[in-house]
């Protein structure tokens, strides 16, 4: 028995033909896919596109926005910037000035300018004293700030504070100190040679001793043989310089003589030159010496 011929008349098998034609559909489908990639790729890129645009807006935008910022923050602190270094520099200079008072309190301690510092400032206390001998005190409370200001003080009236406060100040408180000193010590020393020469030759003295409250000007009348019969001298003492312990200015007369001898001349001159000289209560310690001496020589 023959096997039946699985050929078409043309030749080809079945499973050839559907072979075949699943490659065609095969290529078809490639072909489709193929024609179709690029406008899918297209269509991505057109979405693409309208994305990068948008993000390139907004970018510029908030670059738009940061510059604003940066310009606002620039002149705020263009504003600012100005008023606070002010302010760290009248601070820095206001330590400063402290530190400087600090400095000048610690190395005249022992000249008699001394002080503490307060919740204010700094108080200030100077100390005076004439040929070894401590004086008044006297305190000055000083405030620091802008501008220094003086709180509180027990300077004389007659002592120039207020001038010397406005010449040195805020400029120089180190000369400040110093001058305010050379014044009160000046003082101090003019008053206590007056207070001597009342306490310990008011025998010399033919009548009271005159004087005004800064002690800047002195007059009296003395004779050298309290006992004697010889005329008074009359001496007037005036001090321009308010910061000096001797006199700029003396004038010495005697009284009920007008022709005198040249002796008493020359000893009103000796006298005159005494108290130029020599603080006043060594001038009288000198007579006195003088007067016992010839006290001595007479007996």
């Amino acid at each position: 028995m023959e096997q039946a011929n699985p050929l078409r008349p043309d030749g080809e098998s079945k499973g050839g033909v559907l072979a075949h034609l699943e490659r065609l559909e095969n290529q078809m489908s490639r072909s489709r896919k193929q024609s179709e990639e690029p406008q899918s790729v297209q269509a991505q890129e057109r979405v693409l596109g309208t994305k990068i645009q948008k993000l390139r807006h907004l970018r510029d935008d908030l670059r738009a926005a940061v510059r604003h910022r940066r310009g606002s923050v620039k002149a705020c602190i263009a504003n600012v910037e100005p008023n606070r270094i002010v302010e760290v520099s009248e601070q820095e200079a206001l330590e400063e000035k402290l530190e400087n008072v600090k400095a000048v309190l610690q190395a005249y301690h022992f000249t008699g300018l001394s002080g503490k510092l307060t919740s204010r400032g700094v108080c200030v206390c100077i100390n005076t004293a004439f040929e070894g001998n401590l004086l008044d005190s006297y305190f000055v409370d000083l405030v620091i700030q802008k501008p220094l200001r003086i709180h509180h003080h027990s300077v004389p009236v007659f002592i120039p504070l207020e001038e010397i406060a406005a010449k040195y100040l805020q400029t120089n408180i180190q000369h400040f100190l110093f001058s305010l000193c050379e014044y009160l010590n000046a003082y101090s020393g003019r008053k206590y040679q007056a207070d001597r020469l009342q306490s310990d030759f008011a025998a010399l003295l033919t009548g009271p001793l005159q004087r005004n409250p800064l002690c800047n000007l002195l007059s009296f009348t003395y004779k050298l043989d309290p006992g004697g019969q010889s005329f008074p001298f009359c001496a007037r003492l005036l001090y321009k310089d308010l910061t000096a312990t001797l006199p700029t200015d003396v004038t010495v007369t005697c009284q009920g003589g007008e022709a005198l001898s040249t002796s008493w001349e020359e000893q009103r001159a000796s006298h005159e030159t005494l108290f130029c000289t020599k603080p006043l209560h060594q001038v009288f310690a000198s007579f006195a010496r003088r007067e016992k001496l010839d006290m001595s020589l007479v007996s």
